[in-house]
């Protein structure tokens, strides 16, 4: 996507993927408030496209569209900024916002691909999701996002999950100090965000044990939330069936 000397053509389309976190511990807080995570990444083949024109401005739809924050608030808008370039941009949005699916990052990562950009301190100043977004595949992240280490791909090559995500998302910020408030409890599954979560928004419950009763399997939830997923293939109504997938490049 890129011509010679690093810099990007300002046509071409470029697909950001989704993170799934298999596991999240919260492990410490930093002085200045930042918490510090050991999780378990992989990606997985939901996508929003980012097509790059030359001009000006963010252009979105999709059926994921409608609560894309618009101005600086948007990654897009913040990554662009970060690499000194200009473009329009076509965001089409499949990855929902505010799930715990990683969805602007996902996106502020492509646009640092686009750009010739794999600098992952450029990464982490943009987004705590935003370093694994850029290296994709399967990693362990550690810190507050900033290192990722590769873990091996074998284990995880085309492995199934099934997502459920509410119609409403969960403010990441929010569980964080929910999880200070409760005194830093440990989640009883792989994800130590569910009790604050839940906490934050009690209607999750309601998704997690509907979902638990039709496939037999305990959800997990998917970063912050509001996402539920469980291993395997699930099919059925506002269920997305999707599947780990190699980093690009």
């Amino acid at each position: 996507m890129g011509k010679a000397g690093g810099v990007p053509e300002l046509i071409g389309t470029v697909e950001a993927a989704a993170k799934l976190s298999l596991s999240l511990r919260v492990v410490g807080r930093r002085e200045d408030g930042y918490h510090l995570l050991d999780a378990e990444m992989v990606t997985v083949n939901l996508t929003d496209s980012l097509q790059f024109r030359p001009g000006d401005g963010l252009r979105v739809s999709g059926p994921a569209a409608a609560r894309v924050p618009r101005g600086r608030a948007n990654l897009i808008i913040a990554a662009l900024a970060a690499v000194g370039r200009r473009v329009q941009v076509s965001l089409v949005k499949r990855i929902p916002v505010g799930a715990g699916l990683g969805g602007g990052s996902a996106d502020a990562a492509a646009v640092l691909r686009w750009a010739g950009c794999r600098d992952e301190d450029v990464a982490a100043r943009l987004g705590s999701d935003v370093p694994f977004c850029l290296v994709g595949g399967r990693g362990r992240v550690r810190g507050t996002g900033e290192r990722v280490d590769a873990l091996p791909w074998e284990p995880m090559a085309g492995r199934m999950f099934t997502l459920l995500t509410p119609p409403f998302g969960v403010s990441t910020a929010s569980v964080y100090r929910a999880w200070d408030d409760l005194g830093g409890p440990t989640g009883e599954g792989p994800n130590d965000l569910e009790p604050a979560a839940l906490l934050v928004e009690p209607r999750l419950a309601e998704w997690r044990d509907r979902f638990a009763a039709a496939v037999g399997q305990t959800p997990v939830l998917a970063g912050s939330g509001s996402t539920w997923f469980v291993e395997g293939s699930h099919p059925g109504e506002g269920r997305v069936v999707v599947q780990t997938i190699r980093p690009e490049g």
